[in-house]
Protein backbone atom coordinates (compact mmCIF):
# COMPACT_ATOMS: atom_id res chain seq x y z
CA UNK A 1 0.00 0.00 0.00
CA UNK A 2 2.93 2.14 0.92
CA UNK A 3 4.68 1.93 -2.19
CA UNK A 4 1.22 2.71 -4.32
CA UNK A 5 0.79 5.63 -2.25
CA UNK A 6 4.34 6.94 -3.07
CA UNK A 7 3.77 6.51 -6.75
CA UNK A 8 0.41 8.38 -6.89
CA UNK A 9 2.41 11.12 -4.51
CA UNK A 10 5.34 11.40 -7.31
CA UNK A 11 2.78 11.68 -9.79
CA UNK A 12 0.33 14.34 -8.48
CA UNK A 13 3.66 16.26 -7.90
CA UNK A 14 4.47 16.03 -11.45
CA UNK A 15 1.06 16.89 -12.66
CA UNK A 16 0.78 19.71 -9.95
CA UNK A 17 3.78 21.37 -10.87
CA UNK A 18 2.93 21.19 -14.55
CA UNK A 19 -0.36 22.86 -13.86
CA UNK A 20 0.44 25.14 -11.46
CA UNK A 21 2.32 27.22 -14.35
CA UNK A 22 -0.91 28.20 -15.52
CA UNK A 23 -1.53 30.38 -12.28
CA UNK A 24 -1.14 34.14 -12.49
CA UNK A 25 2.67 33.84 -11.12
CA UNK A 26 3.53 31.32 -13.75
CA UNK A 27 1.99 33.27 -16.46
CA UNK A 28 4.07 36.51 -14.99
CA UNK A 29 7.57 34.17 -14.65
CA UNK A 30 7.07 33.33 -18.58
CA UNK A 31 6.60 37.11 -19.88
CA UNK A 32 9.18 38.34 -17.20
CA UNK A 33 12.21 36.08 -17.62
CA UNK A 34 12.86 35.38 -21.26
CA UNK A 35 15.63 35.76 -23.15
CA UNK A 36 14.08 38.88 -24.46
CA UNK A 37 13.45 40.31 -20.91
CA UNK A 38 16.61 39.40 -19.18
CA UNK A 39 18.28 41.05 -22.44
CA UNK A 40 16.52 44.22 -22.27
CA UNK A 41 17.67 44.75 -18.23
CA UNK A 42 21.34 43.75 -19.37
CA UNK A 43 21.51 40.52 -18.03
CA UNK A 44 22.00 37.13 -18.70
CA UNK A 45 18.73 35.10 -19.11
CA UNK A 46 20.59 31.56 -18.29
CA UNK A 47 22.44 33.02 -15.42
CA UNK A 48 18.79 33.82 -14.21
CA UNK A 49 16.79 30.96 -15.26
CA UNK A 50 19.28 28.61 -13.00
CA UNK A 51 19.11 31.15 -10.07
CA UNK A 52 15.14 30.24 -10.71
CA UNK A 53 15.29 26.64 -10.84
CA UNK A 54 17.86 26.59 -7.44
CA UNK A 55 15.19 28.62 -5.82
CA UNK A 56 12.32 26.23 -6.86
CA UNK A 57 13.93 23.30 -6.03
CA UNK A 58 14.87 24.87 -2.77
CA UNK A 59 11.11 25.70 -2.38
CA UNK A 60 10.20 22.37 -3.29
CA UNK A 61 12.39 21.14 -0.47
CA UNK A 62 10.97 23.50 2.23
CA UNK A 63 7.43 22.57 1.38
CA UNK A 64 8.89 18.80 1.69
CA UNK A 65 10.27 19.65 5.13
CA UNK A 66 7.23 20.58 6.51
CA UNK A 67 5.40 17.41 4.94
CA UNK A 68 8.26 15.04 6.20
CA UNK A 69 7.52 16.68 9.91
CA UNK A 70 3.66 15.44 9.76
CA UNK A 71 4.81 12.55 7.20
CA UNK A 72 6.68 11.10 10.76
CA UNK A 73 3.75 11.34 12.76
CA UNK A 74 1.59 9.38 10.84
CA UNK A 75 4.38 7.06 10.79
CA UNK A 76 4.80 6.79 13.94
CA UNK A 77 0.82 6.59 14.56
CA UNK A 78 1.16 2.93 12.78
CA UNK A 79 -2.42 3.97 10.82
CA UNK A 80 -3.38 0.56 8.76
CA UNK A 81 -3.10 0.19 5.53
CA UNK A 82 -7.04 0.29 5.13
CA UNK A 83 -6.71 3.85 6.94
CA UNK A 84 -4.96 5.25 4.42
CA UNK A 85 -5.97 3.71 1.18
CA UNK A 86 -9.12 5.53 2.39
CA UNK A 87 -8.09 8.76 3.32
CA UNK A 88 -5.22 8.37 -0.27
CA UNK A 89 -8.47 7.83 -2.07
CA UNK A 90 -10.93 10.60 -0.56
CA UNK A 91 -8.50 13.28 -0.75
CA UNK A 92 -7.79 12.33 -4.92
CA UNK A 93 -11.70 12.15 -5.51
CA UNK A 94 -12.01 15.70 -3.38
CA UNK A 95 -8.65 17.14 -5.56
CA UNK A 96 -10.14 15.99 -8.67
CA UNK A 97 -13.95 17.03 -7.95
CA UNK A 98 -12.36 20.63 -7.03
CA UNK A 99 -10.38 21.08 -10.23
CA UNK A 100 -12.77 19.28 -12.30
CA UNK A 101 -15.33 22.30 -11.14
CA UNK A 102 -18.00 19.75 -10.19
CA UNK A 103 -20.86 21.17 -9.87
CA UNK A 104 -19.03 24.53 -8.89
CA UNK A 105 -16.98 23.06 -6.16
CA UNK A 106 -13.44 24.23 -5.49
CA UNK A 107 -10.99 24.21 -2.77
CA UNK A 108 -9.66 27.46 -0.84
CA UNK A 109 -7.06 29.80 -2.29
CA UNK A 110 -5.19 32.53 -2.07
CA UNK A 111 -4.34 34.96 -4.34
CA UNK A 112 -0.74 36.33 -4.01
CA UNK A 113 1.86 37.06 -6.46
CA UNK A 114 5.73 37.66 -6.42
CA UNK A 115 6.76 40.87 -6.27
CA UNK A 116 7.20 42.15 -9.67
CA UNK A 117 8.91 45.44 -8.84
CA UNK A 118 12.15 42.75 -7.67
CA UNK A 119 13.24 42.85 -11.36
CA UNK A 120 14.00 45.86 -11.14
CA UNK A 121 14.87 46.49 -7.69
CA UNK A 122 17.53 42.83 -7.46
CA UNK A 123 20.41 41.61 -9.13
CA UNK A 124 19.05 38.40 -11.21
CA UNK A 125 19.71 36.07 -9.02
CA UNK A 126 18.22 37.71 -5.78
CA UNK A 127 14.99 37.65 -7.97
CA UNK A 128 15.64 34.50 -9.89
CA UNK A 129 15.98 31.99 -6.55
CA UNK A 130 13.57 34.56 -4.71
CA UNK A 131 10.86 33.97 -7.65
CA UNK A 132 11.99 30.54 -7.90
CA UNK A 133 11.39 29.95 -3.97
CA UNK A 134 8.14 31.24 -3.48
CA UNK A 135 6.74 29.23 -6.63
CA UNK A 136 8.39 26.35 -5.49
CA UNK A 137 7.16 26.07 -2.09
CA UNK A 138 3.58 25.55 -3.53
CA UNK A 139 1.80 27.11 -0.50
CA UNK A 140 3.46 30.59 -0.68
CA UNK A 141 1.71 31.97 -3.97
CA UNK A 142 -1.47 31.55 -6.05
CA UNK A 143 -2.89 27.79 -5.73
CA UNK A 144 -3.87 27.19 -9.46
CA UNK A 145 -4.82 23.27 -8.40
CA UNK A 146 -6.22 21.51 -5.81
CA UNK A 147 -3.45 18.65 -7.02
CA UNK A 148 -0.95 20.62 -4.50
CA UNK A 149 -3.13 19.40 -1.81
CA UNK A 150 -3.79 16.34 -2.63
CA UNK A 151 0.69 15.98 -3.06
CA UNK A 152 0.62 16.82 0.26
CA UNK A 153 -1.77 14.23 1.78
CA UNK A 154 -0.37 11.38 -0.12
CA UNK A 155 2.90 12.51 0.48
CA UNK A 156 2.21 12.44 4.14
CA UNK A 157 0.28 9.42 3.69
CA UNK A 158 3.54 7.33 2.92
CA UNK A 159 4.12 8.07 6.87
CA UNK A 160 8.19 8.26 5.20
CA UNK A 161 9.96 11.55 6.39
CA UNK A 162 12.69 11.20 3.20
CA UNK A 163 10.11 10.04 0.88
CA UNK A 164 7.92 13.66 1.56
CA UNK A 165 11.05 15.58 1.31
CA UNK A 166 11.03 14.08 -1.69
CA UNK A 167 8.08 14.78 -3.15
CA UNK A 168 8.50 18.42 -2.61
CA UNK A 169 11.54 18.67 -3.62
CA UNK A 170 10.39 16.85 -7.13
CA UNK A 171 7.01 18.86 -7.22
CA UNK A 172 9.50 22.19 -7.54
CA UNK A 173 12.17 20.63 -9.80
CA UNK A 174 9.19 20.71 -11.94
CA UNK A 175 7.99 24.36 -11.23
CA UNK A 176 11.49 25.10 -11.78
CA UNK A 177 12.01 23.97 -15.18
CA UNK A 178 9.06 25.37 -16.47
CA UNK A 179 11.21 29.02 -16.67
CA UNK A 180 13.12 27.07 -19.25
CA UNK A 181 9.67 27.06 -21.82
CA UNK A 182 10.28 30.70 -22.90
CA UNK A 183 14.21 29.94 -23.88
CA UNK A 184 12.81 31.04 -27.33
CA UNK A 185 11.26 33.96 -26.80
CA UNK A 186 13.88 36.19 -28.07
CA UNK A 187 11.34 39.02 -29.65
CA UNK A 188 7.43 40.69 -29.11
CA UNK A 189 6.42 38.55 -31.82
CA UNK A 190 7.66 35.44 -30.10
CA UNK A 191 6.40 36.05 -26.99
CA UNK A 192 2.70 36.76 -27.88
CA UNK A 193 2.75 33.53 -30.13
CA UNK A 194 4.24 31.97 -27.38
CA UNK A 195 2.11 32.64 -24.80
CA UNK A 196 -1.35 32.34 -27.32
CA UNK A 197 -0.01 28.70 -27.70
CA UNK A 198 0.45 27.77 -23.87
CA UNK A 199 -3.32 29.83 -23.14
CA UNK A 200 -4.27 26.98 -25.53
CA UNK A 201 -2.66 23.66 -24.02
CA UNK A 202 -4.11 25.01 -20.40
CA UNK A 203 -7.54 22.83 -20.70
CA UNK A 204 -4.86 19.45 -22.05
CA UNK A 205 -2.64 19.95 -19.12
CA UNK A 206 -6.39 20.32 -16.79
CA UNK A 207 -7.35 16.99 -18.02
CA UNK A 208 -3.96 15.32 -17.59
CA UNK A 209 -4.23 16.42 -14.25
CA UNK A 210 -7.72 15.15 -13.35
CA UNK A 211 -6.89 11.52 -15.04
CA UNK A 212 -3.91 11.37 -12.41
CA UNK A 213 -6.31 12.10 -9.36
CA UNK A 214 -9.39 9.94 -10.85
CA UNK A 215 -6.60 7.04 -11.59
CA UNK A 216 -5.01 7.44 -7.99
CA UNK A 217 -8.45 7.27 -6.81
CA UNK A 218 -9.21 4.43 -8.14
CA UNK A 219 -6.47 2.35 -7.63
CA UNK A 220 -6.08 3.39 -4.25
CA UNK A 221 -9.84 2.09 -4.29
CA UNK A 222 -9.09 -1.38 -5.99
CA UNK A 223 -6.80 -2.25 -3.39
CA UNK A 224 -9.27 -2.29 -0.87
CA UNK A 225 -12.20 -4.15 -2.66
CA UNK A 226 -13.26 -4.75 -6.17
CA UNK A 227 -16.55 -3.19 -5.02
CA UNK A 228 -14.75 0.02 -3.74
CA UNK A 229 -13.19 0.25 -6.99
CA UNK A 230 -16.13 -0.37 -8.74
CA UNK A 231 -17.51 2.38 -6.83
CA UNK A 232 -15.22 4.83 -7.52
CA UNK A 233 -15.84 4.50 -11.17
CA UNK A 234 -19.55 5.15 -10.98
CA UNK A 235 -19.04 8.20 -9.16
CA UNK A 236 -16.24 9.57 -11.29
CA UNK A 237 -18.84 8.79 -14.11
CA UNK A 238 -21.87 10.25 -12.72
CA UNK A 239 -19.58 13.70 -12.26
CA UNK A 240 -18.55 13.64 -15.82
CA UNK A 241 -22.05 13.43 -16.47
CA UNK A 242 -22.85 16.18 -14.31
CA UNK A 243 -20.01 18.35 -15.89
CA UNK A 244 -21.22 17.26 -19.77
CA UNK A 245 -24.59 18.69 -18.78
CA UNK A 246 -23.63 21.98 -16.74
CA UNK A 247 -21.33 22.07 -20.49
CA UNK A 248 -24.26 21.61 -22.52
CA UNK A 249 -26.60 24.23 -20.81
CA UNK A 250 -23.48 26.92 -21.06
CA UNK A 251 -23.68 26.31 -24.71
CA UNK A 252 -27.09 26.43 -24.75
CA UNK A 253 -27.61 29.75 -22.85
CA UNK A 254 -24.78 31.31 -25.39
CA UNK A 255 -26.90 30.47 -28.41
Amino acid sequence: MTTTITLAAFAVAVVAGARSTWSPCGLSMLASITPLAEQGRGHRYRSTAAWFVLGAVAGGASLGVCMATLAAGVGALGASATTLAVLGCAAALVAAAADARVAGFRLPVHHRQVNERWLDQFRPWVYGAGFGWQIGAGLVTYIKAAAVYLMIVLAVLTGDPALALVVGATFGFVRGLAVLLGRRITSPATLAAFHRRFAELGLVVLAIVVAVEVAAATILALLLSPWAGLAVIVLVLVAAAVIASAARSRRALRL
